[in-house]
């Protein structure tokens, strides 16, 4: 477990923009279990996460069409949440940081760890604008 100090302002830079933090499984059923659209992003105290995953979240939701819903966990913070939200990743293996695009509570898109580091966060703000073009 990360201290909350070191990671309040690294989730300060999804809940700013509107995502809602969940620190429980009964949470996160119920957000993806949600009509329409929801985007969670596992946050992660990793570079990658700072340098990519953020950014791009926040970047694509510049876009005419976007997800219904914002919400995220954070790896090695929330357990029991980020544990959760990893179930209804399957089959994709558990990866901090991780994007995942839901529809009606069905997996329509993620984007794993080997996704995400080492592109920049243009990148994968297109990506993610890509399905929501497609999804939203």
């Amino acid at each position: 477990m990360y201290p909350a100090e070191l990671v309040k302002p690294m989730r300060a830079d999804l809940t700013n923009v509107g995502f809602e933090e969940l620190q429980t499984a009964e949470a996160v059923d119920k957000a993806i279990a949600k009509e329409g659209t929801t985007l969670v992003v596992v946050n992660s105290v990793c570079g990658c996460a700072a340098a990519n995953a953020r950014p791009g979240a926040r970047m694509s939701l510049d876009n005419a069409k976007k997800p219904s819903n914002l919400v995220t966990v954070f790896a090695g913070v929330d357990r029991e949440a980020t544990d959760k939200a990893r179930e209804h990743m399957v089959p994709f293996p558990p990866s901090s940081p991780s994007i995942a695009l839901f529809k009606d509570g069905e997996l329509v898109h993620m984007l794993e760890r080997h996704h995400i580091e080492g592109r920049p966060a243009e990148l994968i703000a297109e990506n993610l604008m890509d399905a929501y073009n497609e999804h939203c």
